[in-house]
């Protein structure tokens, strides 16, 4: 990091300071995932604030939908905080590191590929690279699917614990699109163990007829923090002949972008 990269020195004593916010911004930052999960103490300490002022602050980010609290009284950030930068991650961050790599893949496979993020119960494409228009949904930057019946969604879900992923799947709606799609869900908890085993999903003419498409994870320190997929048409052949095609090289950007993201420390 350089020197136009560290944080800069507070002036407390300024008339502008509001202290409140300063205290929670460190309680945002005492989690650096190392570990994941904080108890209170924990918190207090590396927030340097009281435990009675880390407790609210807690709480009031779990009821925003920021941090969630474990039956054994331990905190973690939930995937919404990823709101509070994708500001800065739209013009720089992820979408800049991965966007050369998106279009190197589809130009390779002459097929459409994105990254997404999880939100609630929802992905959100963060950046793509089109090769052909193969749905009537257009996919830009910012649109939004129900993560049940994408594969981004599901490989998204899949990095959840079992209880979060549950949860995401009792807030939505289960809606079948076509007569493919798994709307079920107990169904729907059964695929999301078996793409937690495999580590990647296949969606084919769930969301839309026609549509296949294949999805794997992002990895970054924080765990799974966003999804890479291709998105193909069903006329291209076979499911198990697309899937072998196209799902190695898709891990193989994966682990390139993994790679780049752990350096620039995403």
């Amino acid at each position: 990091m350089t020197d136009s990269d560290a944080a800069p020195t507070p002036d407390s004593s300024s008339v502008d300071f509001v202290q409140s916010l300063a205290r929670g911004l460190a309680v945002i930052r005492a989690f650096d995932g190392e570990p994941a999960e904080l108890s209170l103490a924990e918190v207090a300490r590396r927030a340097d604030i009281p435990r009675a002022a880390a407790r609210r602050f807690l709480r009031t980010l779990e009821q925003l939908g920021y941090v969630r609290a474990t039956p054994d009284a331990r905190f973690l950030l939930t995937p919404r905080i990823l709101e509070l930068g994708y500001g800065y991650l739209s013009s720089l961050s992820l979408p800049e590191i991965v966007q050369p790599h998106l279009d190197e893949l589809s130009h390779r496979i002459g097929e459409s590929v994105s990254v997404a993020v999880l939100d609630g119960s929802e992905i959100l494409y963060v950046a793509r690279a089109a090769a052909r228009r193969i749905m009537s949904v257009r996919i830009t930057i910012g649109t939004r699917l129900p993560a049940f019946a994408t594969s981004m969604g599901r490989v998204l879900l899949a990095g959840l614990s079992e209880s979060d992923a549950a949860a995401q799947l009792d807030a939505a709606e289960l809606v079948a699109y076509t007569p493919r799609t798994r709307a079920d869900r107990a169904d729907l908890v059964a695929e999301i163990d078996t793409v937690r085993a495999q580590g990647w999903a296949m969606v084919d003419g769930e969301l839309e007829e026609g549509l296949r498409s294949i999805a794997v994870p992002l990895q970054t320190r924080a765990g799974v923090t966003a999804a890479l997929n291709v998105s193909t048409s069903t006329a291209r052949g076979a499911a198990d002949d697309v899937r072998a095609e196209l799902l190695p090289a898709l891990q193989r950007t994966a682990s390139e972008i993994e790679a780049e993201l752990r350096a620039t420390r995403v």
